[in-house]
Order: structure tokens, then C-alpha cells, then sequence
């Protein structure tokens, strides 16, 4: 490897699918915090001891909690300190994540306002209830320097294009690092919680707008981190299927069955629109010709595959019947036609 060596060049010239790389958390703890970072953020000398010590202990017990710093070319490095804690409380079908926002004096409050919220009571301190949209782009450069030659360009692209859009109720902020160097610049889209990926101006737009061509989904979107990553590639099929409205619709996942011998699954999608509840199951197998070989940071020392997976088939599936129904694809309104 030579220091010229950018991981996201690399996956760009192999021309990677990147759906299937957003990550799972339950909630996500959001700290706004001067720059710069460290290449581990929360060993920055910006982050207070205490915080520090709350970070290694709900890491070590294995929560589905993830913390970030964020920063704001806005707010810059002000007294005042916001945290946003983004929930999933829901077990059931899923429509977004539940947005708290704290306002800490200093960056020493910020532990113990984390730590009263996680264990269920009220932080002392100033709560705001302002709805908004938290767009974070990792720009941390000393993490991976793809973050750094990519994000920070499309960041100030991001900024510009939401002041010239008007969306006051929409923030973007400048994030630690969350996975998936090679696709920068990459972002998440928060109380979505989805992740997006190879970001220009012209997807970015259609995304906070939600219009134009949703197409241009099978080359940014990595999926929605409430779903495991193998199931993630079936959501995008319905996404592009439905359009734009899937957004508004409440979903649940899961695996029903793996076929190890291939590498295969049998997933299941339940959704809810306005007309009812549906769920769709269907046959996902590893994608041979997708599959690639790469390094996945531009650190790394050695390549590592990124499995990819196939729709090989899906059908409607009915719960109450305990029955299942082939789907013709190419039709608006799907026929159905029952499997004996």
C-alpha cells in the first residue's frame, strides 16, 4: 500500500453495490463537540474523563448503543452543548426513531445527562422539543482520510444546499466515524436512521426532498440499519417498487431461515400502508458476481470480502393462511396466484 492509496477510489472502480453496509443500533447518543478528533474520537482531549469512562462501559456491555461526536460550522465551539439521543423504542413495526434533545452547559454536564436518560429518568438540564431532521456526514479524517477527502467537500456541499433549499427544520452536522469508509461520503439519515453512501449534490437533493428519480437509490442508499444487513437489499427492491411513499410506511424485518450450503436466507418484510399490513418473504442468496475482494480502509493491511446478496425470488405471504403467493414482477398491482 503507498500513502496515495483512497479505499472509497477503490470501491468505486470495482463499481461496488453498497446496499447491505448500514449498521444496526437501537439508539444513537449524539454529543456535539469541538474539532479535531482523534482517530478514536472519544480519546480526543475535547471529551471529559467521565464521558469517556460512560462510552467504555455501555461498549463493554455490549448495548446496541452508539455514540458520536457532531459538529456544526454553525455552532462551531459555543459553551453550550447539545445532545441529541435518537431511540428505538418500538418492537413492533418501525417508522423512524424518537428524537430527545438536551442542552448541556459545558462538556462535562454531558455524562450525566446520557446517563440519567439510559437509565429511564429525567436529566436536570434544558430539554428542547423543536421537530428536525439530523442529516450527520462523517468527516473524520483522522479516522480514515477518505472521510477527510470526501466528506468534508460534500459537507459544505450539504450545508449550502439546505440553506439554498429553505429546510430550516433540517440540520447536517459533521460526524465521527460510522462505518463505511469506502463509500464516502457517507451519511445518516436521522430519525430515518438510514444510511446513504457515494453522495453527490443531485442525490443528496432528491433524498431531502424525497423526488426525482429513485433510481439513483441503487447507487447511494446502504440501507436501513433497523434491518440486518442481508435484508437490506430486499428493502431497496420495495423501494424502488413503491417509490417514494415507501418512506412514510412502517416496516419490520427478519431472517426466517438460513441455507448455509449457499449462503442463503429466507427473509421476511411486514410493511403497513394506509390500505393494511403486508408481508413478503423472500429467497436471498449470496451474489456471486457482486461479491468483492477489497481493503476496507485505507489503513487496512489486507483485502476482505464484502458479500453481497441476491433477490432470487418473492412472494406475498399470508400469515393467517400460513400460505404463500408467487409475485409477478413488472406489475403495478402484483397478481396473485396461490402456491399448492
Amino acid at each position: 500500500m503507498t500513502d496515495t492509496f483512497f479505499c472509497a477510489d477503490a470501491s468505486k472502480c470495482v463499481q461496488e453495490d453498497i446496499i447491505g453496509s448500514a449498521t444496526n443500533y437501537q439508539t444513537y447518543v449524539l454529543i456535539e463537540c469541538c474539532l479535531p478528533w482523534e482517530s478514536e474520537a472519544f480519546n480526543s482531549k475535547q471529551v471529559s474523563q467521565n464521558l469517556r469512562d460512560l462510552v467504555e462501559e455501555v461498549e463493554y456491555s455490549k448495548q446496541k448503543i452508539r455514540f458520536l461526536l457532531i459538529n456544526s460550522d454553525q455552532t462551531k465551539c459555543a459553551d453550550k452543548r447539545k445532545v441529541l439521543i435518537y431511540d428505538n423504542k418500538s418492537q413492533e413495526l418501525f417508522g423512524g426513531y424518537e428524537k430527545y434533545e438536551f442542552n448541556a452547559n459545558n462538556i462535562e454536564e454531558v455524562a450525566g445527562i446520557v446517563k440519567s436518560y439510559l437509565a429511564g429518568g429525567t436529566p436536570d438540564c434544558e430539554v428542547e422539543d423543536n421537530p428536525s431532521r439530523d442529516i450527520l456526514v462523517c468527516t473524520h479524517g483522522s479516522h480514515d482520510r477518505c472521510c477527510a477527502r470526501y466528506g468534508n467537500p460534500f459537507y459544505a456541499q450539504a450545508t449550502a444546499l439546505i440553506s439554498e433549499l429553505e429546510l430550516s427544520d433540517v440540520r447536517v452536522w459533521k460526524s465521527s466515524h460510522f462505518g463505511g469508509h469506502r463509500l464516502a461520503p457517507t451519511a445518516i439519515d436521522l430519525p430515518d436512521g438510514r444510511y446513504y453512501g457515494n453522495l453527490d449534490r443531485t442525490s443528496f437533493k432528491s433524498i431531502l426532498t424525497r423526488t426525482g428519480d429513485i433510481e439513483c437509490l441503487n447507487k447511494v442508499y446502504r440501507g436501513w440499519g433497523i434491518l440486518p444487513n442481508q435484508i437490506q437489499v430486499l428493502e431497496r427492491e420495495f423501494i424502488i417498487r413503491y417509490g417514494w411513499d415507501w418512506f412514510n410506511y412502517k416496516v419490520a424485518g427478519r431472517i426466517v431461515e438460513q441455507h448455509p450450503e449457499n449462503d442463503g436466507f429466507v427473509a421476511e418484510l411486514t410493511f403497513e400502508k394506509v390500505d393494511g399490513t403486508y408481508t413478503y418473504r423472500a429467497d436471498l442468496v449470496k451474489d456471486e458476481t457482486k461479491t468483492v475482494r477489497l481493503k476496507g480502509s485505507c489503513g487496512a493491511k489486507q483485502e476482505s470480502e464484502f458479500v453481497k446478496y441476491l433477490v432470487k425470488d418473492s412472494y406475498f405471504y399470508s400469515k393467517k393462511e400460513e400460505s404463500k403467493f408467487v409475485i409477478y414482477p413488472g406489475i403495478p398491482q402484483p397478481i396473485l396466484v396461490e402456491i399448492m
